[in-house]
């Protein structure tokens, strides 16, 4: 059938955008979790949405299922290709199409990277907010997929906070747009986040931001994890809310030193980077603030300009790719946890990294609680990979054991979806699934993320009785 479907689908595209080779198919077998990997049937790299609608009603008619994505940044397993399936890459789709400033707007390609946007528009004093750690290449499509955030989302909110519309071929192969102005259900609020389950984003109108009057970014080194997490309680119990809080421990700043030499101060437990921005007045009171309240810190940087603002974020930036000079196979997690539990919940991931003899290396929004534990092994080391998914996973049990969530920003993808029944009831994942159902029901779009074992559109919600169909013809896998 896929033979049958390549033939057609090399029919629609342009030449060499269609990928059958086993060496190159390669290069897509994994997102950013690399503990996950796949090859795909075949890869498609369409250039319009035209092209995207057509590679799409092909395979529902030929029953095979679809991925969609990006740069391949993300960090949940969430574009993990199918063997038997087609993976849609829009790389190529990375257009601008629209700078509109005196609405502050801008309509763009799924394959435009994050950073691009603010690059277009910084001389005119906008910006866009929304700024992962990847955001030199993340594409904004997945940071769609996924409802990606990033530092500054304590203050300025998500991905889907900053996008007005989107274009998006449906799992039918249909054009529509999601707009934000629609009357009735909130069907763009419903897609974006949705990890492609939904539909494939084709065209996005993103919000652009006026870029603050005064910025002041502070590095407060602390001997201990615990002091700077009593320090971001502070910050925000005295009502500051910055830009951005984020926290690094000891071995993830041990880490960023080895892959880009960021100077951070000696000998600390931990590193907090705050940064604030606004009016100068507020910005300046506030700073008076934070300085009072990390008194505590053995040193404090105060960036004195751009140049020294990007030194500051280069280790932190950096953190994620980073581990990889310290340790060959790493697992991100991305749990939340209340903020004054993060000193508890920190103390027991020390607990089971010991416990289990495997390293774990913290970094973290810790304004709003956001964990990215990374969590360290030798994935040549027998059982090494097994350990680390058990620590992976008890960390997430601490999330939620502390009234926090099993993830933040990474999307559920294919690594959390069998910790869902920790966190949701049978009836709750049911009426998730039915969402889904509503917009694909063949079950054709990135088939086997999010949910432990999907349902079969028109199925009475309900406990089942044996096993699955998906799982018995191999489609799906129970945990």
């Amino acid at each position: 059938m896929l033979d049958e479907l390549t033939a057609a689908l090399a029919g629609i595209l342009p030449a060499d955008s269609v990928i059958t080779d086993p060496v190159r198919l390669r290069t897509y077998e994994c997102d950013g979790l690399t503990y996950h990997r796949a090859t795909p049937g075949v890869v498609v790299l369409p250039e319009t949405a035209e092209q995207v609608a057509g590679v799409v009603r092909l395979c529902r008619e030929a029953g095979v299922p679809f991925v969609a994505r990006g740069s391949g940044t993300g960090l949940s397993g969430g574009a993990l290709p199918r063997e038997d399936g087609v993976l849609i890459v829009t790389s190529k789709m990375r257009r601008i199409l629209e700078i509109d400033l005196p609405d502050r707007r801008a309509v763009v390609e799924p394959g435009v990277t994050n950073l691009a946007i603010t690059e277009a528009v910084r001389d005119q004093g906008y910006y866009y907010a929304p700024d992962p750690s990847s955001q030199q290449i993340c594409s904004i499509g997945g940071n769609v997929a996924e409802n990606s955030g990033g530092a500054h989302c304590l203050k300025y909110g998500f991905t889907v906070n900053h996008v007005e519309a989107c274009e998006i071929v449906t799992p039918d192969g249909d054009l529509v747009t999601l707009d934000r102005m629609d009357p009735g259900y909130d069907l763009l609020g419903a897609f974006v986040g949705s990890e492609g389950t939904l539909g494939i984003a084709t065209k996005i109108t993103v919000r652009l931001s006026r870029a603050p009057e005064a910025v002041t970014t502070v590095l407060a080194a602390f001997e201990s994890i615990e002091r700077g997490g009593e320090a971001v309680s502070a910050i925000i119990a005295a009502g500051i809310v910055p830009a951005a809080i984020e926290m690094m421990d000891a071995l993830a700043i041990e880490a960023a030193e080895a892959a880009v030499a960021c100077d951070y101060p000696r000998g600390a437990g931990a590193v907090l980077i705050v940064e604030l921005d606004g009016p100068a007045q507020e910005v300046e009171r506030q700073f008076a603030q934070l300085r009072e309240i990390c008194s505590g810190a053995f040193e404090l940087r105060v960036a004195a300009g751009a140049e020294e603002r990007a030194a500051i974020w280069k280790g932190r930036k950096s953190a994620f790719a980073a581990v990889g000079r310290i340790s060959p196979a790493y697992i991100v997690q991305d749990g939340v946890v209340p903020r004054t539990a993060l000193p508890r919940v920190l103390a027991e991931i020390d607990r089971l990294s010991a416990e289990h003899g495997i390293r774990v290396a913290n970094v973290f929004h810790a304004g709003d609680g956001n964990l990215h534990p990374l969590v360290l092994f030798d994935d040549a080391e027998p059982g090494a990979g097994e350990r680390a998914e058990t620590v992976s996973g008890a960390i997430l049990d601490l999330c939620i054991a502390h009234g926090g969530s099993i993830t933040g920003e990474h999307g559920v993808g294919v690594d959390k979806a069998k910790h869902m029944p920790r966190m949701f009831s049978p009836d709750d994942l049911d009426t998730m699934q039915l969402v889904r159902c509503a917009f694909d029901p063949a079950g054709l779009s990135n088939p086997g993320k999010v949910f432990p074992t999907p349902r079969l559109c028109g199925e009475v919600p309900g406990v089942r009785k044996g096993a699955h169909p998906l799982v018995e013809s191999g489609k799906a896998e129970q945990f």
